[in-house]
């Protein structure tokens, strides 16, 4: 999906931004009352929109795709340092930058912070170019032992989740804040419909597996 991509890239160039202000804040006193205040701006109006479209859209890539969201070692490892960012995110750096743009100061770990993210976001993107490790034992089912295939969400959900990110991302800017709604809607409907699918061959008795053929250096039972 394209605006996974293009939000990541902003996040990530957003990071290195922040990066740069609050350094200059700390190390340049007389340029920290506007490198903060720049900082507190960028991170409400762009960083903050660009990170929750990142996460909804590839929250929306691993349930509608035959990827999945537990069934690979990488995308596990980007879901769960996703979370972390948001977190930190939301409940650290946007209220520690809060304080820095009123208080004209920026505290060093704030440097220590930006930087911590922006590795992060550069881990995550080697993650997704390299796809290392093997795949986790969800991958397999518990009856037959054989890979499981996902099946592909309908095309309205992928439309949806381009569509969404961009309303609430204008919303957001109507209200002031970010109002990711309909962001959190479609991971909502990608992991309903993802469900529905695994349970509708079960229902009907039949197991949706890849074909029987080994892996290099398996070995058939």
């Amino acid at each position: 999906m394209w605006l996974h991509v293009v939000s990541s890239v902003g996040w990530m160039a957003l990071a290195l931004t922040l990066l740069a202000l609050l350094a200059l804040a700390t190390t340049e006193p007389g340029s920290a009352p506007s490198a903060t205040a720049m900082a507190h701006f960028l991170d409400t109006v762009l960083l903050a929109p660009l990170a929750n479209t990142s996460a909804s859209t590839g929250l929306v890539l691993s349930l509608g795709t035959a990827w999945g969201l537990v069934h690979q070692r990488w995308v596990l490892t980007k879901f769960a340092i996703t979370l972390v960012q948001l977190y930190a995110g939301i409940f650290l750096l946007s209220r520690a930058l809060d304080d820095a743009a009123t208080a004209a100061e920026a505290a060093p770990a704030m440097v220590g912070g930006t930087l911590a993210m922006a590795g992060a976001l550069g881990f995550q993107a080697w993650l997704s170019v390299t796809k290392p490790w093997p795949r986790t034992r969800w991958a397999r089912h518990r009856r037959t032992g054989r890979p499981v295939r996902l099946p592909t969400a309908p095309p309205a959900l992928f439309a949806f989740a381009v569509l969404a990110p961009l309303v609430d991302i204008a919303v957001g800017t109507f209200v002031g804040f970010p109002t990711p709604v309909l962001s959190l809607l479609s991971v909502v409907a990608a992991a309903v419909m993802r469900q529905r699918s695994l349970r509708a061959p079960e229902a009907s008795g039949r197991v949706q597996t890849s074909p029987t053929v080994p892996a290099i250096g398996e070995t058939r039972p």
